[in-house]
C-alpha cells in the first residue's frame, strides 16, 4: 500500500516538475504582463508539492513502521542466480574443499547496468534528509547483484563448468544513480571424491 502511494507521489512530482519547468517557464515569458496564472500551471505546481508531501509521508510511515518491526527477523534470500538445470559452485576460494580441480574452463563473467527511475531516487533523497536505509538501492544493487551472477552462471554451464571458484564482483557508479555491476570467477571442473 506504501509503495503504490509512494509511486503516485513520486509521479505527481516527475510531471508536475516537467510541466512548470517546460510549460510554466515557457508562459511566463510569452506572456509575461498578465497576473492571472494558468489552471494547468497551478495544477502542476499543486502537483509536485503534493507529490513530495506524499513521498515524504510514506516514507517517514514506513520508517515509523520498520522501527516498530522485531529487527531479530532474519532478511528474507534475495534470489540468486539460477542454477536449476545443473547445480554449479560458486566459491570465493581458489579451491572446492574436498574435490580435485580437472580442468580450469576460464574467465566467466556477467554484468549489468541498473538504475532507478527519478521518482524512487526522489524517495530515497527523502531518506538522505530522514534517515533509513535507502531501499530503493538496496533493491536496485540486489537485482543488479542476481542478474550478474546469473550471467556467469550460464557462461560456466555453456562451458561444462561444474563450479566457478574465486569468485569476485565490483561495482561502480556510470552516471547519476546508474551503477555497473560485474562479477567474474574461474570456471572449473571437478573429478570425484
Amino acid at each position: 500500500m506504501m509503495k503504490a502511494l509512494r509511486q503516485v507521489g513520486s509521479l505527481a512530482f516527475v510531471l508536475g516538475l516537467f510541466v512548470s519547468i517546460f510549460g510554466g517557464i515557457p508562459w511566463h515569458v510569452m506572456v509575461e504582463t498578465d497576473p492571472v496564472v494558468p489552471w494547468w500551471l497551478r495544477a502542476a505546481v499543486f502537483a509536485l508539492l503534493g507529490g513530495i508531501l506524499l513521498v515524504l509521508a510514506t516514507v517517514a510511515i514506513e520508517q515509523r513502521t520498520a522501527r516498530a518491526a522485531v529487527r531479530a527477523t532474519a532478511e528474507p534470500a534475495s534470489k540468486g542466480p539460477d542454477t536449476s538445470a545443473k547445480r554449479i559452485l560458486l566459491l570465493n576460494s581458489s579451491e572446492v574443499p574436498g574435490r580435485p580441480i580437472t580442468e580450469v574452463c576460464g574467465l566467466v563473467q556477467g554484468h549489468t547496468v541498473f538504475a532507478i527511475w527519478l521518482g524512487k531516487d526522489l524517495s530515497a533523497l527523502l531518506r538522505l534528509i530522514l534517515g533509513g536505509e535507502l531501499t530503493e538501492y538496496t533493491q536496485m544493487m540486489g537485482t543488479a547483484r542476481a542478474d550478474a551472477a546469473r550471467r556467469m552462471v550460464a557462461q560456466a554451464a555453456e562451458l561444462g563448468a561444474d563450479a566457478i571458484i574465486n569468485v569476485r564482483y565490483m561495482t561502480t557508479s556510470v552516471v547519476g544513480t546508474a551503477a555497473e555491476l560485474l562479477v567474474y570467477g574461474t570456471a572449473v571442473k571437478l573429478g570425484d571424491l
